[in-house]
Parts: C-alpha cells; structure tokens; sequence
C-alpha cells in the first residue's frame, strides 16, 4: 500500500470536502436567508452570533436534540437508508473537482481522473434513487408523488445537462477538468476568451457555441438540485414539503444538505468548465504548465480565487430562488424535453461543423 498516496489523499478530503464545501453549505444556508430578508425587505436571522452567522449552528445543534421520530407506516430499512444516498453523492463528486493549482508539486484535486465529467454526471444521477425511495418508502401519497416528479424532471434534465458540455469538451479535447482549467488559464475562460488563442477569430466564432451551452448547463443544474423555479418535487404550496414531509431531525438534515452540497458542487463544476477554474483573468499568476512550478502563495491564491467564484455562483442560485416564480410542470418537461434536448444536440452539431471547418 503506498502510504503517502493515502496520507496525501486523506489531507485533500479534509481539507476540501470537511473544512470547504460542508461549511460553505452552513455558509450558504445564511446566505440564502439573509439574501431572500434582503430581497423581501426583512431583517433575517440576525441574534445568533455578529449577522447571525452563527444560525446554521443553531440549526444544527437543534437537528442534533430533536427526537428522531420513525412513523409506524413508514418501509424502515429504505426509510432510513434514503437521507444517506441523497448526501452522500453530492460529496463524492467533489473528488474530481480541481479546487486549486498545486502545492509543493502535488495537485490540488482529490482524484485527478481523466473521464472527470462522467464521473460526475455517474455519481450525481444516484441522488434520485435517494428522493424515490425517500417518497416511496414514506407509504404517504404527498411524498410519493413528490418522488415521482423528482424522477421524471431529473431524467429529463440529465440529458441536456450532458450534452450542454459535449460542446465544450470537443474543443478542449480533453476530459480532464484540471488539464481544461489549464487550458483556459493560458487561452482565456471558456465565458470569457480575452487572452491567448480566445482572441483569434475561430476563439470567437467557438465562443457562440460555449454561450448556448452555459444556459442550458446552468439552466439544467436548477432542475437537477430542485432548485427554484425547477422546485417542484417539494413544493410547499402542492405537496406539503414533497419527498421529504414524513422526515425530521437529523434525517430531515441530510436532505436538506444534500440540497445545498449539490449546489455547491454543481457550482464548483460550472466554475472549472465555464470561468477558468481556480485561474485569474489574463493568465494572471497561472504557472505555463500543469507540471510548472507553483509557490505556495500563488496556490493560495488559486484556492481563494476558486472559492471565491464559487460562492458568486451560489448567490446566483439563490437570487434566482428568490426573484423568479415556479413553473407548472408541464411547463417544465416541455422546456427539457421540446426547447433543451433539441438545442442542445444543435449545439453539438454546429460545434463538430465550426471544429472541422476551423481545421
């Protein structure tokens, strides 16, 4: 067994899934509500702690003394089982996620895998299986039906959530997300080519492409977190609280974690694919080669800048939540499977056309 592989391992998985992405998922439940008080023009939690940052601690600690309660009806073993298999996807997909450069020549990703989107795509499509059986097992007719939902928009989505980046994976040529954040580095972000080969005329006339995969990408992951408007597995006004409602205490917690982890990490992904990474603008501090020589302070500085897009992008989710209304559902399968499925394979066919005629 190589050891140091294990110890090496074992520090990027604290460092980046216990002491990054769980508390930024407290982070953004503060966020969420202090943004929706704001938006609504309400004062939001603000006696817990300076700003009230210390809410989600309280929350967490009142999950932690609430009574586990297991109703009589309930099919207990997938009952219990359900929570895990929503939360537990939604952390192993930050393995593939390249949070930062490297330092001290060892790459700032937990699995440096070459197919890392369809890991990603792989991992993530388990969660439905966790909101079905959630609804399923509860043997109650609202979260039953929020299950049932959850498992057609989350099929409908997937397809287009995967196409939205075939595009962008037939330029870069590649599959690896820390070798794409390399490219965009020194050619400009896919969103934003201003320096290196994005200036050239075929990086502009490619970025058309890149536009129309971002909104159908960004579009997508809504619906895959059940985020609003694409929030109808749980909606509150139909389904009492949908897939979830027979559910409290630390169970309860999981989901809802859950919710907010896949944000993050969805995040995370549109972040690499679509703005660079953990690079600046203009190359900015990039070493010249994924084997280059990085300081310890400029990795520093990648993980901040990383993060700091990351948490933009979460306040976009959030914003959206709070300003846009829900769909009805018709309205929702008629935008993934007669609007996005068909654009997006356009998108693939028009880029595989820019491609061969750009060659």
């Amino acid at each position: 067994m190589d050891w140091q592989l294990l110890i090496v391992s074992g520090i990027k998985i604290v460092g980046f899934v216990f002491m990054a992405v769980l508390p930024l998922v407290a982070l953004a439940v503060w966020a969420e509500r202090r943004v929706s008080a704001a938006i609504q023009d309400r004062v939001g939690p603000n006696r817990v702690g300076p700003f009230g940052l210390l809410q989600p601690v309280a929350d967490g600690i009142k999950f932690l003394l609430k009574e586990d309660f297991t109703p009589n009806h309930v099919r207990k073993g997938y009952y219990w089982l359900a929570p895990a298999l929503v939360m537990v996807p939604a952390l192993l997909t930050a393995a593939v996620i390249p949070f930062g450069s490297s330092i001290f020549g060892e790459p700032l990703v937990i699995a440096d895998l070459d197919v890392g989107p369809l890991f990603v795509f792989a991992i993530a499509s388990l969660t439905v299986y966790g909101i079905v059986l959630a609804g399923w097992a509860s043997n109650s007719k609202y979260p039953f039906l929020g299950g049932v939902r959850s498992t057609s928009q989350m099929i409908s989505y997937e397809i287009s959530l995967g196409l939205s980046i075939v595009p962008l994976l037939m330029i870069y040529g590649e599959l690896n997300l820390s070798r794409i954040v390399q490219d965009q580095a020194q050619n400009g972000w896919a969103l934003l080519p201003l320096w290196g080969e994005g200036l050239s005329f075929k990086g502009f006339v490619l970025w058309i492409p890149v536009i129309i995969s971002f909104i159908i990408f960004t579009t997508s992951m809504f619906a895959e977190t059940n985020r609003l408007p694409f929030d109808l597995p749980e909606c509150e006004t139909e389904l009492v609280a949908g897939y979830h409602t027979e559910y409290s205490s630390m169970k309860f917690a999981l989901f809802f974690l859950g919710e907010y982890a896949a944000m993050i990490i969805g995040s995370g992904l549109a972040v690499t694919l679509f703005l660079g990474g953990w690079s600046l603008p203009f190359g900015w501090l990039s070493p010249e080669s994924a084997d280059a020589h990085v300081t310890w302070w400029q990795a520093l500085i990648h993980i901040h800048v990383f993060f700091g897009k990351v948490i933009a992008f979460v306040l976009f989710f959030i914003v959206v939540r709070w300003t846009l209304p829900r769909f009805r559902y018709d309205q929702l399968m008629k935008l993934g499977w007669v609007f996005f499925f068909e654009i997006a394979l356009a998108n693939v066919v028009l880029t595989a056309l820019l491609l061969m005629w750009f060659s």
